[in-house]
């Protein structure tokens, strides 16, 4: 009887603790959509089941076809435009809490593999990988939803990404402290946007794509205050200029600042500037 054993070393392995699965996306051009350019605060996973067309990003356009993967790191315009007699099928995965470096190198051809660079996007082909097979298996768990079918897609992305950092262009770069500032400078400038609109934790999470329990967390250590805290001063805030420039009642200001209730508002600016709405517009107005 023959026996092979193979030792695993334990200074081997490696981990991808800092990044999480986001969401996992199939779509397929049926003519009914426009091509937008568009950004996200994560890495991208896009991989071409089948078709052709052309990615564009950065202002650089490149074609695509099946089997191709296009690695988009965070913060990057793209889009994808279809050719009508071969429609683009593809899969896209959401990735949070890393970013890829490679090199940017020209196109070159060798059989079925193809490697081209644009900044920040980088594509090769992955016929000879296990790549699609993965998907797949992840794409299976997702619409069955078993026991645990988190995990195991969680697991298989690590797997994935192990395969493709075989490819000696590429690396990861954790991206903390840069995905960490991007994303909360996106939450505030939001907030200061839209204050008088009724914005949750909820409204957050969908905008960036991060759990409510993150958000909190590195807004917080971003701001020095919670995205909530924030979203009620920055309407105290605009409160204190409409007292001063307008003569529109408290309940008016309320409403246009966002506030559930003329209560809750002057509760709040009471808490912030120890007085009400109204002494601190009759004290703005002796003074003047």
């Amino acid at each position: 009887m023959g026996n092979t054993r193979h030792r695993i070393e334990n200074d081997k392995t490696s981990g991808f603790g800092s990044c999480r699965l986001l969401y996992i996306s199939t779509s397929k051009y049926e003519g009914d959509w426009q091509s937008i350019l568009h950004s996200h605060p994560f890495s991208e996973l896009f991989y071409v089941v089948n078709g052709q067309g052309y990615f564009l990003a950065e202002g650089s356009e490149f074609p695509v076809r099946k089997n191709d993967m296009i690695i988009i790191n965070p913060h990057v315009q793209h889009t994808e435009r279809s050719l009508p007699n071969a429609p683009l099928d593809y899969i896209v995965l959401g990735i949070e809490g890393l970013s890829f470096s490679f090199e940017r190198i020209a196109a070159v051809q060798s059989g079925v593999s193809m490697e081209t660079a644009a900044g920040t996007v980088y594509q090769y082909n992955v016929a000879n990988t296990n790549v699609c097979a993965y998907l797949n298996i992840m794409l299976e768990e997702i619409s069955r939803q078993e026991e645990n079918y988190e995990a195991v897609c969680q697991n298989l992305l690590e797997v994935l990404l192990i395969c493709m950092l075989r490819n000696d262009t590429l690396s990861l770069v954790p991206d903390h402290n840069r995905l960490f500032n991007r994303e909360c400078t996106q939450i505030k400038n939001y907030l200061d946007a839209n204050y008088s609109q009724t914005i949750t934790l909820d409204t957050l999470a969908n905008l960036t794509h991060m759990s409510k329990y993150y958000i909190v967390h590195a807004f917080t250590k971003y701001a020095g205050i919670s995205p909530i805290n924030y979203l009620v001063q920055k309407r105290i805030q605009e409160g204190k200029s409409l007292l001063e420039s307008t003569s529109y009642s408290i309940a008016q200001i309320a409403a246009m600042l966002g506030f559930s209730s003329q209560s809750y508002f002057s509760q709040a600016f009471r808490k912030t500037t120890g007085q009400t709405p109204m002494q601190y517009r009759n004290a703005y107005r002796k003074q003047i």
